[in-house]
């Protein structure tokens, strides 16, 4: 999958197979839903902060939701989780912390940064893609975003 201008749902994470089990069940409860995949932390940046190769998105929206995984190559989630926080143009966009660990000091790291979700990826498929269901219907239909202002944009 590609990064397109405007995403609803950013993915952020390296395995092609889990970023495909993560947008599958989102596609199934929001058949419109825009999703984009970065596969590393830097890839996340450019696109998030319009830079690089993603210069063009300037004045574009933010996605409605950033899907970040905790364990990434080049940056990992909390450098990329650090550098969303940072940034005018991106710091009130939705950040859920996708992870494998229940580490308690890897959660207190997570929200300490600015997350506004940490939810441990369940290892069974069912229990993965329901709670992934519950997510996009918080995020996606229950949750009002702040508008970027414009100068930002």
């Amino acid at each position: 999958m590609t990064l397109p201008d405007e995403v609803d749902v950013l993915v952020v994470d390296d395995d092609p197979l889990e970023a495909e089990l993560t947008f599958g069940p989102l596609r199934e409860s929001w058949p419109g839903v825009r999703i984009g995949v970065a596969r590393d932390g830097e890839e996340a940046l450019d696109f998030l902060l319009a830079r690089g190769s993603f210069r063009h998105r300037q004045g574009r929206p933010m996605p409605r939701l950033i899907l970040l995984d905790f364990k990434l190559p080049r940056l990992d989630g909390l450098d990329v989780l650090r550098a969303i926080r940072s940034s005018p143009r991106t710091s009130t966009a939705p950040v859920v912390m996708l992870t494998s660990s229940a580490e308690p000091r890897e959660i207190a790291q997570c929200y300490h940064l600015g997350a506004n979700s940490i939810v441990q990826k369940p290892v069974v498929y069912r229990e993965y893609a329901a709670t992934l269901r519950d997510l996009g219907r918080y995020w996606l239909s229950v949750n009002h975003t702040i508008p970027a202002p414009s100068s930002f944009q």
